[in-house]
């Protein structure tokens, strides 16, 4: 290619983008589009806020220099159904057609970071209702029509539907259709309520797991406690949020970064934490002011003109990461042979540093929240992270047995409101006993866990950090790319993340546990 004159930066990474031979013509539309957001200049802050982002002390989770549409939006899509939408010119749906409709058309006006939505609400409740008269059968087929329709438009493994906690035949089509299709996408979580939950359909989520890594199980008696009669939902990730709202933005400490700059663990507590969490919580009033004031987000969109989302209902994310290698790094410095997961006296120290977080976010108030405030995070990481494991999680390669595993980890959950997740590598013998996995998941539920996840060692379809990759597809992604917008992702995470070394572990002792705690 002639040119009269070199290229700037910018432009040779637009131009890198366009010639690259295995994106698409839409993911190139995106990776441009992402490019300019971060050729704006960078919203103003203190001297103190940029050294942290450029040594990466905190993250802004590359959201844009400059945010002009929340991070995850989760509409209310009953009450969108019910009135319909003078926006997209739409009556209210007046059967199963319609309500599928008005869905699939609403989806695709709906933001994110990712510019695919990452909310589908709860199918069988936004569905069971215009069912009619129609058969099992019939229900079937458009189901699973409308799911490789998801699947094929809206590509992105950060897109998520919820189903559960009642019984309905909603909910237990859309479980035989996802363990059928196998897809990346749409994420699912299955909502469980043990006074609400009968068993054999909890029963019939595990046997999904076991065919496809699918659902994500909620604990819903933790999660609904922590919000409003308006319900949650959980998106992306494993993200929980107002429905009705959402979350604005996401910032995280990498804890790992703190203790490294921490003379020993008073410092870390006293001092160097304290510190870090009011440049975080100064990075987050400066993103969400900019969105809520200039962006005009909130001024003009037709979500909020037609009460499918309300300004006050969106929450920032407060997150963090890096746990475990900021708690060895601490017990090092007090000459204590101690390790996160292994030792007691590590273990408390991390259960520490999560309350002091939770207390703080509780405690400190934010111009634009939830209830003028923030939530707080276990951050699952990202496919560019190096030396650190997701949130609280336990290091990859060195998760003991799942009893272990659950009990270790558990004690965190009840400080995370917006999310912590943590993913068992389960043994394909589990396949042969679904009732001990269903026994784990009561047991870690009983025990405080919000989030129940499992991985089985021998399904391609996998999750990373908390999104959906098949193993295949991360295979030829360098030589003929992929359709899925996330593939990329896995790949990376693979490479840099160590994500394929955790290690499978057989259920054995799922008896250990106490359910009626």
């Amino acid at each position: 290619m002639n040119r009269k004159q070199p290229l700037s930066d910018y432009q040779s990474r637009c131009l890198a983008i366009v010639t690259d031979p295995i994106l698409s013509p839409k993911q190139k539309a995106h990776f441009l589009s992402l490019e300019a957001e971060n050729n704006i200049p960078y919203l103003s802050l203190s001297a103190e806020a940029e050294t942290a982002l450029v040594e990466r002390v905190i993250c802004d989770m590359y959201e844009g220099n400059a945010p002009y549409k929340p991070r995850y939006v989760l509409p209310d899509y009953t009450r969108y159904l019910q009135q319909g939408s003078e926006y997209l010119e739409l009556s209210p749906a007046e059967d199963f057609d319609d309500a599928l409709n008005m869905l699939t058309i609403i989806y695709n006006h709906v933001p994110s970071v990712t510019g695919i939505p990452v909310f589908l609400g709860y199918l069988d409740r936004l569905l069971m209702p215009y069912i009619g008269q129609q058969t099992e059968q019939q229900l079937y087929q458009k189901l699973k029509r409308f799911w490789i329709m998801l699947d094929r438009t809206l590509p992105d493994a950060f897109m998520h539907a919820n189903i559960g906690p009642e019984d309905n035949i909603i909910c237990r089509l859309i479980l035989k259709i996802d363990a059928e299709l196998k897809q990346v996408a749409p994420n699912l979580t299955f909502v469980y309520r043990a006074d609400t939950t009968p068993e054999d359909l909890l029963l019939q989520t595990v046997k999904n797991i076991c065919e496809c890594s699918k659902p994500h199980i909620a604990n819903d008696e933790i999660h609904a406690g922590a919000f409003d009669e308006k319900g949650y939902g959980v998106v992306s990730c494993y993200n929980s949020l107002p429905i009705n709202g959402g979350g604005s933005t996401l910032s995280r400490i990498n804890l790992r970064e703190v203790a490294l700059r921490s003379s020993n663990i008073d410092d870390f507590m006293s001092h160097q934490l304290p510190k870090y969490c009011a440049i975080q919580m100064e990075l987050i009033n400066i993103r969400t002011q900019f969105l809520y004031e200039d962006s005009q987000f909130f001024q003009t969109s037709f979500l909020v003109h037609e009460g499918l989302i309300k300004p006050e209902r969106f929450a920032p994310m407060f997150g963090i990461y890096g746990m475990a290698e900021a708690v060895n790094l601490l017990m090092q410095k007090e000459g204590v042979e101690a390790k996160y997961a292994q030792d007691a006296q590590a273990s408390a120290l991390s259960y520490k540093i999560s309350q002091q977080l939770s207390e703080y976010v509780v405690n400190t108030p934010v111009t634009y929240g939830f209830n003028h405030r923030a939530l707080l995070h276990a951050q699952s990481g990202i496919s560019s992270d190096l030396q650190t494991t997701p949130g609280v999680r336990i290091p990859y390669g060195e998760e003991p047995n799942p009893v272990e595993h659950i009990m270790t980890v558990a004690p965190h959950h009840q400080y995370y409101t917006s999310g912590i997740s943590d993913i068992l590598t389960v043994d394909e013998t589990i396949k042969q006993n679904p009732q001990a996995m269903m026994q784990l998941c009561k047991g870690a539920f009983a025990h405080g866990m919000r989030e129940f996840t499992a991985n089985i060692d021998s399904n391609d379809l996998v999750r990373i950090t908390g999104y959906m990759v098949r193993l295949s597809d991360i295979n030829k992604y360098k030589q003929s790319g992929s359709r899925i917008n996330t593939t990329w992702l896995g790949d990376e995470a693979a490479k840099n993340c160590h994500i394929l070394d955790r290690q499978p572990r057989v259920i054995s002792r799922e008896q250990a546990m106490r359910y009626d705690k």
